[in-house]
């Protein structure tokens, strides 16, 4: 009876994940509620083509169920291993599947920002690129990884690193605010939907959680970055909590 009991708690969990979280939105404010309003400007700021789908999924995906405006600012062509060119179009057509047009879309492709997790981006410079876009596009909510970086990758780190200087010293524009992406220790990252039941009790502000159908989108948007799609990154799809879930607070 108790193995039952368990089968069937688990398989509530999993059929719960695959439906949309009518509450999957919690804000710690009015002011921050109405971010996550309808007609919202948000730019996602990502350091490499595939981010954007291995990471940020849920987020784009659960910010289009809101009707959000989203764009997206990529640090990096993602040059490697030398694929810049065919990386920068993966990401193009990723975007397209994810509901991204390429007219919001901007890559950064010079020698400042190099795809390399060796070197540290000078984040005085990330950020004053990043609060030109800001400005430029009237944004109100930026999006990018936490100080963990999600998989420890300097260069994520760097972005967290640039917005909170500019967030911390007042810099955004009035109204601008920051949403970070939870980075999770690695029993939880590879936990798939069985993470929900842990994420719904320590989600911070802000939690997607993506249905069936929006979870099929993201494998879709993934499997445009053809580049990638080693044996280790497909097993990452398969299993990753990042593909299905995002929890993510305001700084």
């Amino acid at each position: 009876m108790e193995v039952v009991g368990l089968a069937c708690v688990v398989a509530a969990v999993l059929a719960w994940g695959f439906w949309v979280w009518d509450s999957s939105e919690r804000t710690k404010s009015q002011e921050q509620a109405g971010l996550l309003g309808a007609g919202s400007r948000t730019l996602l700021v990502i350091a490499h083509p595939d981010d954007e789908a291995m990471f940020f999924a849920p987020t784009v995906l659960g910010l289009a169920r809101l009707r959000h405006q989203v764009s997206l600012l990529c640090f990096s062509a993602g040059n490697y291993y030398n694929q810049g060119e065919i990386r920068k179009k993966e990401l193009l057509q990723s975007c397209d599947v994810l509901g991204i047009p390429p007219s919001s879309v901007m890559i950064i492709d010079n020698r400042d920002f190099p795809d390399d997790p060796g070197v540290q981006w000078d984040t005085e410079l990330v950020g004053s690129i990043l609060l030109q876009h800001v400005e430029a596009s009237g944004i109100n909510l930026v999006v990018t990884f936490d100080a963990g970086g999600v998989s420890g990758h300097s260069n994520h780190v760097a972005l967290y690193a640039a917005v909170r200087a500019l967030h911390s010293e007042g810099k955004l524009p009035k109204g601008c605010s920051v949403l970070t992406l939870q980075s999770v220790n690695v029993l939880r990252k590879y936990l798939s939907l069985l993470d929900l039941p842990w994420s719904l009790l320590h989600a911070r502000d802000v939690l997607f959680v993506l249905t069936s159908a929006e979870v099929a989108r993201a494998k879709r948007a993934m499997s445009c970055h053809r580049s990638q799609l080693l044996w280790f990154r497909r097993l990452y799809v398969l299993f990753s909590r990042y593909m299905r879930i995002n929890s993510l607070h305001f700084l």
